[in-house]
């Protein structure tokens, strides 16, 4: 599992983002975080049978983000991301779709651990649902929000909002905030020294838990109910 040798390493390239820095230390990185990672995340899913079966065929490495930086775009041109994360959802891909998929989220760098999920990168038709959905019935969506369970893992939920909405919830808005958000997603930013030790995977489990509730409102609200296809 990960230890505080793990958190070193990811400490360490933040102060060498380089290749020929990681080309040199690449074993010392496959043996102290990558390997150790993808055990980690392999536990999870193993955990997360208990509640969520649909989740139980999800191979780690395909739930783990590449460490390589998308540098095309961007001024920062630094190679490596400092921070290693895992996103776990049914549909496992490189599209944003996969991504807007209500799932859970893991990320650990050496001066944070974030733990969450939720429903991010929405198209226009989902964030209608959504929106929707919360404006016919605000009671179910606060019921699950502001849960005793969910709030003391979480602030609550998070994302942008637009300024301008369509129409039908100009009004609606000032009452009910929520219709703001056009992402909607949940996050807990912790010690990073908590990632350390056997019990990690559970420590984790337990947040995402206390989420599921939500997660599946998300999921009923965007797809209909629960499927991967």
């Amino acid at each position: 599992m990960l230890t505080a040798d793990s958190l070193q390493f990811l400490y360490d390239l933040s102060q060498n983002n380089n290749r020929d820095w990681f080309e040199k230390n690449k074993t010392r990185y496959e043996k102290t975080l990558k390997k150790p990672f993808e055990q980690t995340v392999a536990a999870i899913i193993e955990g997360l049978k208990t509640f969520e079966p649909k989740l139980a065929q999800l191979e780690a490495k395909k739930c783990i983000f590449r460490l390589h930086r998308d540098v095309r775009f961007s001024k920062d041109k630094s190679p490596y991301k400092t921070h290693v994360s895992a996103f776990f959802a049914p549909r496992q891909g490189k599209t944003s779709d996969d991504i807007a998929y209500p799932g859970y989220y893991m990320q650990l760098s050496s001066g944070h651990l974030q733990i969450g999920g939720g429903a991010y990168n929405l198209d226009k038709p989902a964030l209608h649902r959504m929106r929707s959905a919360i404006a016919q019935d605000p009671d179910s969506f606060h019921e699950l929000v502001e849960a005793p369970g969910f709030v003391s893992k979480y602030d609550g939920i998070q994302g942008e909002k637009n300024k301008v909405l369509p129409p039908e919830f100009k009004e609606l808005v000032k009452t009910e905030p929520y219709l703001a958000f056009k992402q909607f997603y949940f996050m807990a930013d912790l010690d990073p020294e908590l990632a350390i030790g056997e019990n990690f995977p559970k420590f984790v489990l337990d947040y995402f838990h206390v989420a599921k509730p939500l997660n599946d409102y998300f999921r009923t609200v965007l797809f209909g109910g629960y499927s991967p296809v």
